[in-house]
């Protein structure tokens, strides 16, 4: 095999296929983006309200070599001039996965480029380091996403640590469920959001686990308690607008607590946020405005670098390659879970 961490540049082309966004790109040194191809299958899966994996995994098949072409043609490389081959293996839908897992495989053994098997969290953390060079460790790392929520305290590349995590609904899982409750299409945090600006947050839905230590998450007591308001006030009336605001400021408050307590414990002044709830104007203000009187500085993504994207995967893959981590054979499977670290 190839030394490449040895090497002063990396050009790595990552795929990434986990749940509803065929992906692909070019990336130099995890700095460098040349291309980052996004082919979106939000239309297909909107009129069922939801990701139908049977479906995601058909419209990936079809996709994925046109994204790939399309990310190597932007990049202005040939594919003899990439140095590795990353592709998410995990964690997501498990059809999903396996069609990028079994092109990246395809891709490596007919071209000869060493393929690198990268975690889809792990992949939104190392999102930051693309957006933000300056972001130095130790840090916090608040992940929000649709299949997954923690905060994770940072102080190498490959040494992380969970602080907390959620105990049953993702944050993003929480939202999509709370807007299908609303009559709100898919997907449904930009459709709270949106909604949320023309209400008050005037009802009170609870504070998730305010009686316990920790910095764990739990975002179903919130989706419960909008399903029952809603329920109980559908005959008399209510406002849809004043419960997406109400919730919004629920979830996006539960996240941002946890994340300042968390870092003033472990005495770090940096928290960044990925994921695509991290997008999420409301959280994002938040946290800025709950971590200004402690001095601690925000790092938020572009909205780009916030949803689901190979780029994100091309950097992490790049650091496993400085750091030595083994490359993936032919026998690499997906993996429909993984531990967040």
């Amino acid at each position: 095999m190839i030394d490449l961490a040895a090497k002063k540049n990396i050009t790595v082309l990552a795929i990434e296929s986990s749940c509803d966004e065929t992906a692909a790109a070019v990336v130099v040194n995890a700095r460098d983006v040349l291309s980052n191809v996004i082919a979106s299958q939000i239309e297909v899966h909107r009129r069922f309200g939801g990701v139908v994996p049977e479906v995601a995994s058909r419209n990936h098949t079809l996709a994925l070599p046109g994204v790939v072409d399309r990310a190597l043609s932007l990049s202005g490389l040939e594919l003899s001039g990439i140095d590795a081959i990353a592709v998410t293996y995990g964690a997501g839908l498990l059809g999903a996965l396996l069609t990028g897992v079994a092109y990246a495989k395809g891709l490596s053994y007919a071209s000869g480029i060493p393929l690198v098997a990268v975690s889809h969290v792990k992949g939104h953390i190392a999102a930051n380091y693309l957006a933000h060079p300056d972001l130095e460790f130790p840090y916090i790392c608040v992940l929000a996403s649709g299949g997954h929520s923690a905060i994770v305290n940072i102080t190498d590349y490959d040494k992380l640590e969970t602080l907390g995590s959620t105990l049953d609904d993702a944050a993003g899982e929480a939202f999509d469920k709370v807007a299908r409750v609303l009559g709100l299409p898919y997907p449904g945090g930009p459709e709270i959001q949106r909604l949320a600006r023309e209400g008050k947050p005037c009802i009170d839905f609870g504070r998730p686990l305010k009686n316990r230590a920790g910095f764990d998450f739990s975002f179903s007591g919130l989706k419960t308690a909008v399903i029952n308001y809603t329920a109980n006030n559908q005959k008399n009336g209510y406002s849809k607008a004043d419960a997406a605001a109400s919730f919004e400021l629920a979830a996006a408050s539960h996240l941002a607590d946890n994340a300042v307590r968390a870092a003033l414990a472990k005495g770090v002044r940096s928290i960044a946020l990925s994921g695509g709830v991290g997008a999420n104007i409301k959280l994002r203000e938040l946290l800025t405005n709950a971590c200004a009187p402690h001095g601690i500085k925000t790092y938020f993504l572009p909205l780009g670098l916030c949803t689901d994207n190979a780029a994100m995967i091309a950097a992490e893959a790049y650091f496993m390659i400085r750091k030595g981590k083994a490359f993936a054979g032919l026998e690499l499977d997906a993996q429909a879970s993984l531990k967040i670290i």
